[in-house]
């Protein structure tokens, strides 16, 4: 990742949201970036956890990428379409831990049909599925800290 940036907007400019800062970060590539505006300060930093990958992926020399990571899985299912999250946070299944998950494992799944939410910054966000099908892999354990753009289901499209 690039560097830091730190942006101060004056009082009367528009006001970022979460999502905006998020994606601001990714698009530069900075691994830190902070943004001041109206007393609201927000902060971005991006890393890169491992992911833990129910199949098994074979040892190589060096790191792998979360998608290199979650490639194995999604091989194994020819035309598997892999849901990535879209942003920084912690992964539910559910709205709260008493309710039930929003899909399971072999569940159909209709596009734009929520998958799952991520909090970031203390804002719930739902995940919709991209396509229509049944879920074959969800690779996220509940209440997990996610990264951007790793792998969070493997989703069979319905043909």
């Amino acid at each position: 990742m690039a560097g830091k940036a730190r942006v101060a907007r004056p009082a009367a400019g528009p006001q970022w949201t979460p999502e905006q800062v998020v994606e601001l970060a990714v698009a530069h590539d900075l691994a830190e970036l902070e943004i001041e505006s109206s007393g609201l300060r927000v902060r971005v930093v991006r890393g890169h956890a491992p992911v833990t990958v129910a199949a098994p992926v074979p040892a190589v020399s060096g790191s792998l990428s979360q998608s290199e990571a979650a490639a194995p899985v999604a091989d194994a299912v020819p035309g598997a379409i892999t849901i990535e999250a879209p942003m920084v946070g912690t992964f539910y299944r559910a709205t709260n831990p008493e309710a039930t998950p929003f899909v399971s494992e072999g569940d159909t799944v209709k596009e734009g049909q929520t998958l799952c939410i991520i909090e970031a910054m203390k804002l719930m966000n739902e995940i919709e599925s991209k396509v229509a099908g049944r879920v074959i892999k969800i690779l996220v354990e509940n209440a997990q800290p996610v990264e951007f753009g790793q792998p969070l289901f493997l989703v069979e499209p319905r043909r």
